[in-house]
């Protein structure tokens, strides 16, 4: 019956969406060959900069961000209270555990496991990078996680819209902190920059854009012509990301899957907990399913701008970002499939 269930919930996806690490393989291998062929070109976009922001990537970050960001109601945050339990449940691990479970785990295999393996004078760029995917929770995608899980959407768009809220006044602080930690400096003046450009604004722009939508009622035709635009963003940001740095990519194809390895515990560790914690609290199934989700899953969009911004395209911190949208997608499948398939499992411990 659970098998039935998630293939049928799985045609929700939409078709980037569903195939979405396929595209990111063919834009990383359409970049790596267009950077050798046309080296130049991708030099000029790459030092198109304003205020430390690169202007290419910074406009295709709006176009990425900002329809996600159109989905979010702020005045769902008043539902908030409707289930207290898997609200404090999604902050805990969201904002107390991932980001800092991140910075233990690049620590202990960035800096010491794998660093024989790893250019040296990019092992704080890969750790930085790994951090800036951890900072900042899911937006877009936990939508579709949710419906795959039977979530509760009023649940869904009121913890995404806490954490959004929780994003502007939180990401930079938190990053700065967890840079510290890692003996890594902070480039304060860039973060904060990145923090207006890829959070501020694109939140204000997408509210106003959907107070306007709503009030001529035309909401959900908007939201279906512009559906496809934050995916493509993303891989023309990548083809113009790996264009850069494809060499090096090239003749270390190990260091992929070294930085693969703490983003893969991560992800599998905070969505585990999550689920666990929901259940030890008692709340409800379709409520810990979207909490265990958000838990797991990444804002990569914002974290590869924000790696671009502050540490450049060819730096270890993007490459690590990337890495994260390489095996967001099917790992999440993966915890999806799990959740669903535990249901009776996790009702079982509601009763006893």
């Amino acid at each position: 019956m659970n098998d039935v269930k998630t293939a049928t919930a799985s045609q929700a996806i939409g078709f980037f969406e569903k195939y979405l690490t396929l595209w990111v393989v063919l834009c990383i291998a359409s970049g790596i060959v267009a950077g050798k062929f046309m080296p130049g070109v991708f030099h000029v976009l790459g030092n198109l900069s304003l205020a430390q922001v690169n202007l290419p990537v910074g406009i295709l970050i709006w176009v990425m961000i900002i329809p996600m960001l159109v989905k979010v109601d702020f005045g769902a945050l008043h539902d908030i209270r409707r289930h207290v339990r898997g609200i404090a449940v999604t902050l805990v691990v969201n904002w107390l555990v991932k980001p800092f479970s991140m910075a233990l785990l690049g620590w202990l295999f960035i800096r010491h496991l794998f660093a024989a393996w790893l250019p040296a004078d990019q092992i704080d760029s890969y750790i930085a990078g790994l951090i800036l995917l951890a900072a900042a929770p899911c937006t877009a995608m936990v939508f579709v996680w949710s419906k795959l899980s039977d979530g509760d959407p009023l649940f869904t768009l009121s913890q995404v819209a806490l954490n959004d809220t929780i994003m502007v006044f939180a990401f930079a602080p938190l990053v700065g902190l967890l840079l510290g930690i890692s003996a890594i400096t902070v480039p304060w003046d860039t973060l904060l920059t990145s923090v207006v450009f890829y959070i501020v604004i694109p939140v204000i722009v997408a509210q106003l854009w959907r107070k306007s939508l709503l009030a001529n009622g035309h909401f959900d035709s908007a939201m279906r012509r512009i559906a496809p635009w934050s995916t493509i963003a993303l891989l023309a940001t990548l083809v113009l990301l790996f264009a850069l740095q494809g060499e090096a990519i090239v003749q270390q194809p190990v260091v992929i899957l070294l930085l693969a390895v703490p983003i893969l515990i991560q992800v599998l560790f905070n969505s585990a907990l999550a689920y666990l914690l929901n259940r030890w609290v008692k709340e409800q199934h379709n409520v810990a399913c979207p909490s265990a989700l958000i838990g797991a899953s990444n804002f990569f969009e914002l974290a590869v701008a924000a790696a671009i911004s502050l540490y450049g395209f060819q730096s270890g911190a993007a490459l690590a970002t990337v890495v994260g949208v390489l095996i967001e997608v099917p790992v999440m499948l993966f915890v999806v499939r799990l959740v669903v398939r535990t249901r009776r499992w996790y009702e079982q411990g509601l009763t006893n």
